[in-house]
This record gives C-alpha cells, sequence and structure tokens, in this order.
C-alpha cells in the first residue's frame, strides 16, 4: 500500500485515493467528493489497476490520483515518474534506541552519501546507490536519552535514470537537526520499510523539480552552498517540579482571559515542559496543577495515558502538595 493507490473501504462504499501516512496505522485518503478522511489500514483493499482504470473517478479525487497513481515502467505513452519522496527516518529499536535509514520512494536511483556535522566536524557515515522503492539502514544507533546531543545530518544525493527522455535533475544537499516537538510529531509509518518512525521529508516540490541541464559551475554551488532551511534543536531542560498555575505562568497578570482561555495557556506550558523534559532526557517530572474543578488534572492525565514516551504517573507526594500535583516518570 502506497501513497497514490486507489483502495476501497472494505465496511462502507467509498473509494479514494491514498495521500499520507498517518501513525497508529492509519493513512489518509481522499474520497470522490474531494474529503480527506483517515482510515485504518486493515478497514482497506487496494483496487487493482484494471479496475481503476475502468472506473475512473471524477473531480478533484480524479486530479489526486494520476498526480499520485502508481508509476508506468519507462517508455509508456503518458509516462510519470515519482520524483518526490527521499526521506531520513528515526526508527524506534527499542523504548531506549533508535536506528537511522534512508528511504527512497521514487521512481529515479539516488547515488547518496550521509555524513554527521558536529561543531564544524565531518564524519562520513555511509555512501552508495539506492534503487527506486527501496531503503537503507546505517549502521548508527542513536540513544533517546541524550537527544540534545545528536548531530546535524548532511544528506546528498544524485539523482539517475537509464536511458533518455529525462530532464536533468539538480543534485540535493540537506541538513536536518530535528527539534524536540517537531520530532514526536513527525511519527507516522515509514514509507517502503512499513514500519512505524519519525520521519523527515529531504526533498520537496521546489528542491526536486526537474531543472534544465546543470552546468558545472551549478554543480558546484548546489553542493557547496549550506541549505538555509536548516533546523536547529534548542531544549531547554525544565525544572524537576513545574508551577503550572496561571499566576506563575502570566506573572504580569492574565489580562481577562476567560477560564477555558487560561486552561490553554496551561495546557501549553505543560506540553512543552513535557516534551523538553522527554527530549533532554530526564527520568521523570513533577507538574503542580492545583486541585481546582478538576479540568486541568484531567486533562493532563488524559493526555498523558495516551503519550508513548510516559511509563506511568502517580499522585505526586500528597503530604506536599495534595492532590494538587502530578509526578510522571518516562521511559
Amino acid at each position: 500500500m502506497n501513497i497514490g493507490d486507489k483502495v476501497r473501504m472494505l465496511r462502507a462504499k467509498e473509494q479514494g485515493v491514498i495521500t499520507r501516512f498517518l501513525s497508529g496505522n492509519q493513512v489518509e485518503i481522499e474520497i470522490e467528493d474531494g474529503f480527506r478522511i483517515p482510515v485504518m489500514q486493515s478497514e482497506l483493499v487496494v483496487v487493482s489497476p484494471m479496475e481503476a482504470e475502468r472506473f475512473k473517478p471524477s473531480g478533484q479525487a480524479a486530479e489526486v490520483r494520476e498526480a499520485f497513481a502508481p508509476q508506468r515502467p519507462l517508455g509508456q505513452p503518458g509516462q510519470v515518474l515519482a520524483s518526490v519522496g527521499f526521506y531520513l527516518a528515526y526508527v524506534p529499536q527499542n523504548d531506549r534506541d533508535v536506528a537511522l535509514y534512508l528511504v527512497n520512494n521514487t521512481d529515479w536511483e539516488v547515488l547518496f552519501t550521509l555524513a554527521e556535522e558536529r561543531e564544524g566536524s565531518y564524519r562520513g557515515l555511509q555512501s552508495g546507490t539506492m534503487k527506486a522503492k527501496t531503503q537503507v539502514k546505517m549502521a548508527e544507533i542513536y540513544a533517546m536519552a541524550k537527544f540534545e546531543q545528536w548531530p546535524t545530518l548532511l544528506a546528498q544525493a544524485l539523482y539517475f535514470r537509464p536511458g533518455g527522455g529525462q530532464p536533468a535533475r539538480m543534485p540535493l544537499v540537506k541538513r536536518l537537526k530535528p527539534r524536540a516537538q517537531a520530532f514526536y510529531k513527525n511519527k507516522q509509518i515509514v514509507p517502503v520499510l512499513g514500519q512505524p518512525g519519525h520521519v523527515f521529508q529531504l526533498d520537496d516540490e521546489t528542491t526536486n523539480a526537474s531543472m534544465a541541464p546543470p552546468t558545472s559551475d551549478g554543480l558546484k554551488t548546489a553542493m557547496l552552498t549550506p541549505n538555509e532551511d536548516v533546523a536547529i534543536v534548542s531544549v531547554e531542560r525544565p525544572n524537576s517540579v513545574v508551577d503550572l498555575h496561571i499566576e506563575k505562568l502570566l506573572p504580569t497578570g492574565n489580562s481577562g482571559r476567560k477560564p477555558d482561555e487560561i486552561v490553554e495557556v496551561q495546557l501549553r506550558a505543560f506540553e512543552k515542559n513535557l516534551e523538553n523534559a522527554i527530549a533532554s532526557g530526564m527520568g521523570e517530572i513533577t507538574f503542580i496543577h492545583g486541585v481546582g474543578t478538576g479540568k486541568l488534572r484531567q486533562e493532563l492525565h488524559r493526555q498523558l495515558s495516551r503519550h508513548p514516551n510516559v511509563r506511568f504517573f502517580e499522585d505526586a507526594q500528597k503530604q506536599k502538595f495534595g492532590y494538587g500535583a502530578t509526578k510522571v516518570t518516562l521511559k
């Protein structure tokens, strides 16, 4: 099951086209009226190419199907190439470590190099050639507890496809160092590999569009010029006890905020401190939420119960905080 496949729901009449993979073994599909909906992969079946051709969808879904359609072999009339889909993925090996993968979900062969950059020093990790629709596992293992110490990764790629009729493509040069918040939000099924991981797309429509044949100066510039959209990680290690009372978060006053708006401010502070605690390798953190109506405590516990990096949580030191604090133990 890949992006662009036409699928049918097993328990409903709707059909659609897969537009992206979501977490929890779900995919997003665009149905014929143009709406995009999440569906479990187990509830879908891929429509055969012959059936898809005979029963073409109409409207916007037809346009999406054409844009994401599974690619035809070289040489057929109306050939469409998947030119976008080069990924870097951090794939969990256990609850402490992740492995590094490069994924080529395009129709091009890719000659690649991958290296680490630490404070100006360069360390090559691997180089090689990736066939279309393949993945390569690097030898590197990174510890989640040392997230803030992970290096910047430098990926470079040259694109190749045998035969004539293909526009030349500019090389790809990309640096990546994920932010803590983006890292956890980017968890999904890794294309080609089919396992859950934290996925970052190294190419996009702009950097990977087919271009005129490059000059030697253009190649040199593309390979040596740093990419400006480097994602720099900046993780502030929070205190072991975080007070979520609004007067602590907004010492200058809450400016007449409504109760729901106050809770929203408290939740944003909770989420930020929790993610920073995870990224900085803390073993536990305590949140003081007070008793009040219990709405904030209930929402904190709801989020903690579903968080993949929380081992368990409990009321913290009743003799000190009463029932107004929650202690969280992290994985």
